[in-house]
């Protein structure tokens, strides 16, 4: 299976642009999207392309192939507008791991059975091993912080890739 995951868009439509090319350049069969799709929240800047509704068309062209988690500034109208479910926390396998996938802003690794954490909220990247399994952020793709780049993840069978917008490749966990 082909995955890209992304984590707080913040309504900036060259970042849903963007992640639509990769989505079909790459033939991915999901897009999971950790939370944070339309709304720039109080704490941050204006992006810079912030056209929520633009970025509700791009998103909506793909409905049925997004799996996406409610980030802390996603609200009730943004379900109403998105024709995709806006999720707390999910837990799947993909590509024989299991997989927990949630915002970050609630996380706590007490009582999670998963091989793979996904989270965004942070807008840093990072792969960390933790005890016997893996935390993946993989960062904004719209408003990096603490110098990291506007990225996302592509993965694909057993091999997990973090890229940047220019999509060179930063990191990659083989397992």
């Amino acid at each position: 299976m082909r995955v890209l995951i992304c984590s707080d868009l913040h309504g900036a439509s060259d970042s849903a642009e963007f992640l639509l090319s990769q989505f079909q350049n790459r033939k991915c069969d999901l897009l999971i999207c950790l939370g944070d799709v339309l709304y720039h929240g109080p704490r941050n800047d204006l992006p810079s392309g912030y056209e929520p509704k633009k970025v509700i068309k791009i998103l909506n062209s793909i409905a049925d192939k997004i799996l996406c988690i409610r980030g802390n500034c996603d609200a009730e109208v943004d379900q109403m507008v998105l024709e995709f479910t806006l999720y707390p926390s999910y837990d799947m396998v993909i590509n024989d791991l299991h997989c927990h996938l949630e915002h970050g802003h609630h996380l706590t690794l007490e009582n999670i059975q998963a091989d793979v954490i996904f989270y965004g909220h942070t807008h840093v990247s990072c792969f960390e091993k933790k005890d016997h399994r893996w935390l993946i952020n993989p960062g904004s793709i719209t408003m990096p912080k603490e110098h990291t780049q506007r990225s996302y993840i592509f993965w694909e069978d057993h091999s997990i890739s973090l890229y940047n917008f220019e999509n060179e490749r930063i990191q990659t966990l083989r397992y």
